[in-house]
């Protein structure tokens, strides 16, 4: 099964780099240059996670965690922070995001976070639907 994932950055470069990394693994990527443009391609399509950058202009990756958190509770949520904003990525969690990592990233850790984020998604839709 394949995973869908939205990569929410403002830095063109790295999205790229992502996008093409992803690629290779043949994990295609999805991205947004903000906040808001997440949100609205996340109306007409589903992911299971999402990479969120935590500094963006506009809405930040803060702001728009919640509103995925309150729209699609079933999403896992993968915050990017850089060393400055560490407490950002902790304030992330504590709002429901799946995990946080560092920029630069390695991309392996990234990696084995969007895999197990996808399988805690799997997990909880699953009991969602037992439950409903």
């Amino acid at each position: 099964m394949d995973i869908r994932i939205l990569l929410v950055d403002d830095e063109v470069d790295f999205v790229e780099t992502m996008v093409k990394r992803f690629g290779i693994r043949k994990m295609p990527l999805d991205s947004a240059k903000s906040g808001q443009e997440a949100l609205d391609e996340m109306a007409v399509r589903e992911y299971d996670v999402v990479i969120l950058d935590v500094r963006m202009p506009g809405m930040d990756g803060l702001e728009t965690l919640k509103q995925i958190r309150e729209r699609w509770p079933l999403t896992e949520v993968i915050m990017l922070t850089g060393h400055a904003s560490l407490e950002a990525g902790m304030q992330g969690m504590n709002l429901g995001a799946y995990d946080y990592v560092l920029k630069p990233t390695d991309f392996d850790d990234l990696l084995d976070k969007v895999r197990k984020a996808f399988e805690r998604k799997q997990l909880n839709a699953k009991a969602h639907k037992q439950g409903a």
